[in-house]
């Protein structure tokens, strides 16, 4: 009869440890989703502002354009000639390793 009862009792306690660590699995899942929402949520906040700021950069960018034609293209030209000469200067140097 003693063992019967002792058997009862660690029989319980395992089940409350149980129930325990399963409503503690339920709360800790319920908070990673409620962080992965939030992270969801900023990161499309911040696509929206992203993209907002874009098409204000391309309104004002477009409308520099036609406004100023000719010192557009040659500001073009001068950037892409930089572009240009990184490039060719970054292939030399990685040429020179070969010889």
């Amino acid at each position: 009869m003693a063992n019967t009862s002792r058997s009862l009792r660690t029989g319980a306690t395992a089940q409350s440890l149980a129930d325990d660590a399963l409503e503690r699995m339920r709360d800790l899942g319920h908070g990673v989703q409620d962080f992965a929402s939030r992270g969801f949520t900023r990161v499309g906040d911040s696509a929206s502002i992203a993209q907002e700021r874009l098409g204000r950069y391309a309104s004002t960018t477009g409308r520099y354009v036609t406004e100023q034609p000719v010192r557009s293209a040659l500001i073009a030209a001068a950037v892409g000639a930089a572009v240009a000469a990184i490039v060719m200067v970054a292939r030399s140097r990685r040429n020179r390793y070969y010889y």
